[in-house]
């Protein structure tokens, strides 16, 4: 069952991490950014950060599941930190992105506090978990970037979620609003768990 889990999170991360391929194939106004008003599409500086965001966090999505995994940690350990190292390179590039596109986040102070909660979650659990591997702490390491993953995993569970609020109420102004946090903290519930139950003491 853990293994089919994992298949199935690997194949979404695989699949929603090269999304940002279509913003080169399909006008952008039936994309996401057709839901932008004009005076946010003008902004240099916002279209920076959309387009560092989306690049840099479906690489990260694109590769980060690959750091789970004992075996591969073992057999493979140069490519585990060369992957380590692009992954928290995306991370931060993307969730300071993701911080600054909240302000402007669409359905209001609600949904921008969720986004920018997620950004800064992301970028301080990644961050940290430098500081821990630098250290030494393996365990601490490990955990932390079980968080850094579901966040990083919102960009799946956001497009499982939001369409099934929508279909659900009917209401995609409140549903967004609501998915700006569903995307995020049952992740890190389960990050949480998942950290509990793997390093809890032998009877």
């Amino acid at each position: 069952m853990k293994k089919l889990l994992f298949v199935i999170m690997c194949v979404l991360a695989l699949l929603i991490g090269i999304y940002p391929v279509i913003y080169v194939f399909v006008e952008h106004q039936h994309t996401f950014l057709g839901s932008k008003s004009p005076e946010v599409l003008h902004d240099n500086i916002w279209k920076t950060a959309f387009f560092a965001h989306i690049t840099f966090g479906g690489l990260a999505l694109l590769i980060g599941w690959r750091q789970f995994g004992n075996s591969f940690r073992i057999k493979h350990l140069r490519i585990h930190r060369i992957i380590g190292h692009l992954y928290m390179i995306s991370v931060v590039i993307s969730s300071i992105s993701a911080i600054y596109m909240g302000f402007y986040a669409n359905g209001g102070l609600i949904s921008a506090a969720g986004f920018i909660c997620l950004g800064v979650t992301w970028l301080i659990t990644t961050l940290v978990s430098i500081v821990k591997i630098r250290k030494r702490n393996i365990i601490q390491h490990q955990q932390l970037m079980t968080y850094s993953y579901a966040c990083t995993f919102a960009a799946v569970t956001l497009r499982i979620w939001y369409p099934l609020l929508k279909n659900i109420t009917q209401d995609p102004v409140n549903s967004y609003i609501a998915v700006a946090w569903l995307c995020w903290v049952p992740n890190v519930l389960l990050a949480y768990w998942i950290n509990r139950n793997q390093h809890l003491p032998e009877a």
